[in-house]
């Protein structure tokens, strides 16, 4: 991976030319509450490679403050991401869960020093209280508790002496303040739920802005970078490690990564998910790690995208198209080439022996020898594509039609003789012959043949159930529209068909070849000798105009 460069990086030249900081230690921080998309891989590629590029270390590290939502399903789906994509945490693995007694001592602190209180609204007349931006809000009744009588509440709820909702303890700031994150947010809630880490151990558990800047402190995090929502939260990140007296973090936002033709929010994803819109978290339309990896996007093509798009304080939203530019690119390079017939229509060589079983090498990439050769079978009978024959054709036609001669993909020059019809009128059938001296795909007295087409033997070759995968949504940015996003869903996203691969063609699951003159395609991973499954991972032609 080439280094980038950006205003974060520049923000930690300066903090290690100071000598504000002589070691550099971010995090990637997922709540293992649903699968990682295109828009976490920006925010790993930015933690990971920057610890990458100044020598220092990048946390792994798991919020799971909400047992009501996580699961470590999603626990497994992350950590296989990541490596995926090429990165590594080593040992430096970390859970929130795992500083829950740290929490709850310092949450006793900030009552001691009168900086939090146990306040009893329920969740309408908390939001009531807290009002608006241009208005100051309402100071409830809790506020005026003694440090004494907020000690005993919140003891009794973690003795799980309260139902859900009872309490909860707030930071006692400002209830005057333009930011509504300082209006004496909650920091501790009830709930009655077993922990995927902790179990039954705990009944009160910390809200995500109270913890997530202990977690950053306790493990020395030097640079915590966050999307630009979080922004208006760094006042209660910073109120909350000076009032405690604990190492404080510098957190920097920037902007997250904005997708067109998908949707990235959680909700979402989730909502086509469970709704059955999509076939699951990998489905290879969604924007998921997981369902682009299904889909056979390398790795290596999702980091360079992210590199190109760079890091900036700025929302925008990013072409899909040059997402598969980078895609194409790599494919280009490291496939393997393969030839497949996805509308068959049947050739007869009639004067080719019908018992004859004729093998040829034919390279695995045109323009990469060490990549090396594999065998494909030529029989009497092949299959090529039903729009590579055309009766009318005019002179800048390339492929068949009556009288034109076309080379047949490495092995011999064939001329179409006759077409086969149906009583409809519909072609069933070619008849052609072949040039027995041109085998290899040359003809012997020089002459020009200008066409090139695939094929693959009728006998042979194997029937494969291929998905044609297209853009999920009809309008290029669906989150943005009015009304319900589902609407805008695209019914031609997936069309599964029959196609006919060369035998070279099966493979395990995450195969990824190029079949010639069609695209990219990746073997899917429910696969089987019997039942081949072939996904479109994208198409040969380049829309990107960047």
């Amino acid at each position: 991976m080439s280094e980038t460069t950006n205003f974060i990086h520049e923000i930690i030249d300066g903090d290690l030319a100071s000598g504000k900081r002589t070691e550099i230690v971010t995090r990637f921080p997922p709540e293992p509450n649903g699968y990682l998309h295109i828009g976490h891989a920006k925010a790993i590629c930015l933690d990971f490679g920057t610890a990458m590029k100044y020598h220092g270390k990048c946390h792994l590290r798991f919020d799971d403050t909400n047992p009501t939502a996580e699961d470590v399903e999603y626990v497994d789906a992350i950590k296989d991401d990541v490596r995926w994509l090429g990165f590594d945490w080593g040992e430096n693995l970390f859970w929130a869960s795992s500083y829950f007694d740290k929490m709850y001592d310092y949450a006793i602190d900030l009552i001691k020093l009168g900086k939090a209180y146990v306040c009893d609204l329920s969740v309408e007349d908390f939001k009531a209280y807290r009002g608006v931006p241009t208005e100051p809000g309402k100071e409830p009744a809790g506020r005026q508790r003694t440090v004494e009588e907020n000690l005993e509440l919140f003891a009794q709820m973690k003795s799980g002496d309260f139902e859900d909702g009872a309490y909860v303890l707030r930071a006692r700031i400002d209830m005057t303040s333009p930011n509504l994150h300082l209006r004496d947010p909650a920091i501790y809630r009830i709930k009655h739920a077993e922990h995927h880490t902790t179990g039954n151990t705990w009944c009160i558990y910390p809200m995500y802005d109270f913890a997530h800047c202990i977690e950053d402190s306790i493990e020395g995090i030097t640079h915590s970078l966050c999307t630009l929502e979080f922004e208006v939260h760094r006042p209660l990140y910073n109120w909350i490690l000076e009032t405690l007296g604990a190492t404080q973090p510098q957190q920097i936002e920037f902007a997250r990564l904005n997708l067109t033709y998908t949707v990235m929010s959680k909700r979402k994803l989730l909502e086509l998910v469970n709704e059955k819109l999509v076939n699951g978290w990998d489905d290879p339309r969604l924007p998921t790690l997981c369902g682009m990896r299904r889909r056979g996007y390398p790795a290596e093509s999702i980091r360079n995208f992210c590199a190109e798009i760079g890091v900036t304080k700025t929302e925008s939203v990013s072409d899909v198209a040059l997402l598969e530019h980078h895609v194409r690119d790599i494919l280009n390079e490291n496939a393997p080439r393969r030839m497949a017939v996805l509308d068959p229509l049947k050739v007869v060589i009639t004067n080719y022996d019908e018992n004859l079983v004729e093998t040829f090498e034919l390279p695995n990439h045109p323009q990469k020898e060490e990549m090396g050769t594999r065998t494909v079978p030529f029989t009497r009978e092949i299959f090529i594509e039903r729009d590579d024959y055309l009766e009318d054709a005019n002179r800048k036609y390339k492929r068949f039609t009556i009288g034109r001669e076309v080379r047949l993909r490495g092995v011999y020059l064939a001329t179409c003789n006759e077409a086969i019809k149906d009583a409809a009128g519909n072609i069933i059938e070619l008849h052609c012959t072949i040039d027995p001296e041109s085998k290899g795909g040359s003809a012997p007295d020089g002459r020009k043949v200008k066409g090139t087409i695939h094929w693959v033997s009728a006998s042979e070759g194997v029937e494969a159930s291929v998905n044609l995968y297209d853009r999920l949504f009809k309008e290029e940015n669906p989150a943005a529209e009015d009304g319900d996003y589902k609407e805008l869903l695209n019914p031609e996203s997936l069309k599964t068909i029959n196609g006919i691969v060369e035998p070279a063609a099966i493979a395990g699951a995450g195969t990824t070849y190029q079949f010639e003159r069609i695209g990219y395609f990746c073997t899917d991973k429910n696969t089987t000798p019997e039942t081949p499954i072939l996904n479109r991972t994208a198409g040969l032609r380049d829309s990107w105009k960047g």
